[in-house]
C-alpha cells in the first residue's frame, strides 16, 4: 500500500506539472462553460418544474458537472499524445505500479475541475446564485471521484484506440452528448416522454447532477446524496478497474 501511494504520488506531481507550467490552459477551457452561463441560462427563466429559487441555482451545478464531464472525458488524448512520442512506452519499463500510473494520472483531473468550479461559482455569485460553502466543497468531493473514473475511462479507451485516434474521438465524442442531455444538466428531464425519462434513469450522471443540484443549494437531501454518491463510487471503481486492466495488458 505503501509502495502504491507513493507512485501514485509521483505520477501525479508529474502529470500536473505541465498544468500549473500552464495555468491559463485551464481558464481557457472554460469558455465554453462560460458561453452557456451567458447565452443559455437566461432562456430557463420561463421555464417552469426547476425546482430552484433561481434558473442560476438550477443551472448552474449543470454546468460544473458538465465542465467535468468534458474535462475527464477528453484526459486519453493526453495518453495519445505520450504514445505517439514513446514517452508513455519509457513509462511502462519503469518500477512503478501499473494502478498508479492509471490512478495518478485520473487523480490530476480533479484539479481543473477544481478550478473551473470555482471560476464558475466566482461569476455568477454577484448575480442570483445563493453561496452554500459546505454543500459546494461536498459536491466537488462526489465530483472528484467521479472524475477518477471517467479519467480512467478514457485513458482505457486512448489505449484500446492506440494507432487509431479517431476510433477515440468517435466513441468519446457519440457518448459525450447523450450523457449530458440524458443527465438534465441543460434543461430538466421531467417533462419529457416517458421513453426519455426511463433512459434518464438508466444514466449514472442523472443522480450526481441531482445531488449536485441539491447540495450547491444548501439541502443535504439524503436520498439524493447516498444515489449520487453511490454513481460516483460506481463509476469510480468501474473506471479503474477497466483501466488497470488495459494498463496491464499494454505491457
Amino acid at each position: 500500500m505503501n509502495t502504491m501511494i507513493r507512485d501514485t504520488n509521483l505520477v501525479f506531481a508529474r502529470e500536473l506539472r505541465p498544468v500549473l507550467r500552464e495555468p491559463f490552459s485551464v481558464v481557457f477551457s472554460m469558455i465554453q462553460p462560460l458561453f452557456f452561463l451567458a447565452l443559455f441560462a437566461p432562456l430557463l427563466s420561463s421555464v417552469s418544474g426547476l425546482g430552484a429559487s433561481s434558473s442560476l441555482q438550477w443551472f448552474v451545478p449543470g454546468i460544473v458537472v458538465m465542465s467535468c464531464l468534458f474535462g475527464a472525458s477528453m484526459t486519453g488524448s493526453n495518453l495519445l499524445m505520450e504514445m505517439q512520442t514513446g514517452s508513455h512506452e519509457r513509462s511502462l519499463v519503469t518500477p512503478l505500479s501499473r494502478p498508479a500510473l492509471l490512478v495518478g494520472r485520473a487523480l490530476k483531473e480533479i484539479v481543473p475541475v477544481v478550478v473551473q468550479a470555482v471560476i464558475v461559482v466566482a461569476v455568477v455569485v454577484p448575480f442570483d446564485f445563493e453561496l452554500h460553502v459546505l454543500g459546494t466543497l461536498v459536491g466537488l468531493v462526489i465530483l472528484g471521484v467521479f472524475c477518477v473514473g471517467l479519467g480512467s475511462l478514457s485513458y482505457a479507451l486512448a489505449l484500446a484506440a492506440k494507432g487509431q485516434d479517431w476510433i477515440f474521438w468517435t466513441v468519446q465524442q457519440t457518448l459525450l452528448f447523450p450523457l449530458l442531455l440524458l443527465a438534465g444538466m441543460l434543461l430538466p428531464i421531467d417533462g419529457g416522454p416517458g421513453w426519455l425519462q426511463t433512459m434518464s434513469q438508466l444514466n449514472p450522471l442523472t443522480y450526481i447532477v441531482d445531488a449536485e443540484r441539491a447540495l450547491f443549494a444548501g439541502t443535504f437531501d439524503a436520498g439524493l446524496l447516498a444515489a449520487g454518491s453511490a454513481a460516483a463510487v460506481l463509476v469510480c471503481a468501474l473506471g479503474v478497474w477497466v483501466g488497470a486492466r488495459s494498463m496491464r495488458a499494454a505491457d
